[in-house]
């Protein structure tokens, strides 16, 4: 304070101006300190979260990614059809398989789920061997009779009589939909494996009047020659892959920013209420200094949101066998972004406290908003898993297109130009709530 009372233009009005900023910013973090409990909710509530969530999804990812899907199979059948069932289920990698007693009923099985933690049970009835082998001799008859080599005979009917024994898939209630089909697809892949085996052992057998060979019999049924490759692709060619992690803390940051809402937007409220604003009026002073000045303060808070947050991903999580956080090349970009999206935050509390009448409306909508944008702007859930009917609700949320611009820094190319699509739409939101704010405090003859 004293170096700028002591500058040689200390008395130009732009000299004059910044100290009444400086002294405005400073009386905003003083007050700012005192809120431990605005401090606990802007700090400690997203810190938790941030851990929380990152490490339930997580194990997910490493449940599927790392085969380790429980499931507890019931063979009541034992004969060749469903061991090769079993086997190919093995084969597939998928699951973690726990062999349940053939004698148990559907209501024990159900029991042993819920004591040895498995999500899915699969119970092969009865009789499955023998179906599968009367379908495979039905299929290979059919074929050769098409071949000439088998006279035609009353096939369809025969195929037909043949009974239908479905394997059941008992599954926990709780299992997502998209995981519950993976799962399904899964058997139905070995079900269909097994069917093809059980055919082409009885063409050859028909054929060659002998077993088929086994050697031969895995390289007729492995043989591709088509391989599949996966390569992610961002905008610069590259293929970084982002873990839970990479998408966690930028989301869990930009709910954090929005979160000032309660501390700033009641703090406005509670100036209103007690007078300050008419007493402001009568200052040598404009009131936009004083606004000006609160944005300044709140947006030096999500930039400590974001340095707390980030550094944990970076430091912490590799201690909690959680995934690292790996910073961009770029981190001009991304203080940039963190900049503009803290803005768009500090502009709507600005905007809630404006309109707000009481401090229980404040912290009551602002609260509940922010839940509401984070819902629709995919920090709870992704916007891929959004219903088709509330994807446009999700273009109307800033935090959408803060989360699209952290997305591009962080598995993109990482400069400021390929997330300019993104941080456009954040600028304009925060004109438009500036203005909004701005017609709100004339229509009130605040200012």
């Amino acid at each position: 304070m004293q170096a700028i009372k002591q500058l040689p233009f200390s008395n130009t009005f732009a000299a004059k101006y910044m100290f009444k900023l400086y002294s405005a910013v400073k009386k905003d973090l003083l007050i700012l300190l005192r809120d431990k409990a605005g401090l606990a909710v802007m700090f400690a509530m997203p810190v938790l979260l941030v851990i929380v969530i990152t490490g339930i999804q997580n194990s997910t990812f490493e449940m599927v990614n790392n085969n380790r899907v429980p499931l507890l199979l019931c063979n009541r059948d034992g004969e060749e059809g469903s061991l090769q069932l079993v086997q190919s289920l093995q084969k597939i990698g998928m699951f973690r398989i726990t062999l349940a007693d053939s004698s148990v009923s559907n209501e024990q099985l159900t029991k042993q789920m819920h004591q040895t933690d498995a999500v899915v049970a699969v119970v092969i009835p009865h009789g499955f061997s023998k179906v599968v082998k009367a379908k495979a001799k039905s299929v290979t008859e059919k074929a050769l009779a098409e071949f000439g080599i088998e006279a035609q005979t009353d096939l369809e009917k025969r195929n037909d009589s043949i009974q239908q024994l479905p394997v059941t898939i008992f599954y926990n209630p709780v299992l997502e939909e998209a995981f519950r089909l993976s799962v399904q697809g899964a058997l139905k892949s070995a079900q269909q494996f097994t069917e093809n085996r059980q055919i082409l052992q009885e063409l050859y057998v028909a054929i060659n009047h002998k077993p088929l060979p086994e050697s031969l019999e895995t390289e007729m049924l492995q043989n591709s020659s088509v391989a599949i490759a996966e390569i992610p692709v961002a905008k610069d060619g590259s293929s970084k892959i982002p873990n839970a992690t990479q998408h966690n803390v930028p989301a869990w940051t930009i709910f954090a920013m929005f979160f000032i809402v309660v501390s700033l937007s009641t703090g406005i409220v509670k100036e209103k209420l007690s007078g300050s604003f008419v007493r402001l009026k009568t200052l040598p002073s404009n009131y936009w200094l004083l606004i000006l000045a609160k944005q300044i303060t709140y947006i030096l808070v999500t930039m400590a949101q974001v340095v707390v947050i980030f550094s944990i991903g970076v430091w912490c999580f590799p201690a909690l066998d959680l995934p690292k956080l790996v910073l961009p090349a770029n981190l001009l970009s991304l203080l940039l972004v963190s900049v503009v999206c803290g803005w768009c935050a500090v502009s709507y509390g600005v905007m809630i406290g404006v309109f707000a009448k009481t401090m229980e409306q404040a912290i009551g909508f602002g609260a509940v908003s922010v839940v509401i944008l984070a819902a629709i702007g995919g920090i709870v859930v992704p916007s891929f898993a959004m219903p088709e009917s509330l994807k446009p609700l999700m273009l109307a949320s800033p935090m959408h297109w803060c989360m699209e611009a952290y997305h591009t820094v962080f598995t993109g190319s990482g400069y400021l130009r390929d997330a300019m699509p993104a941080l456009l739409p954040v600028i304009i939101i925060i004109g438009l709530m500036q203005a909004t704010a701005a017609l709100g405090l004339r229509k009130q003859h605040l200012i």
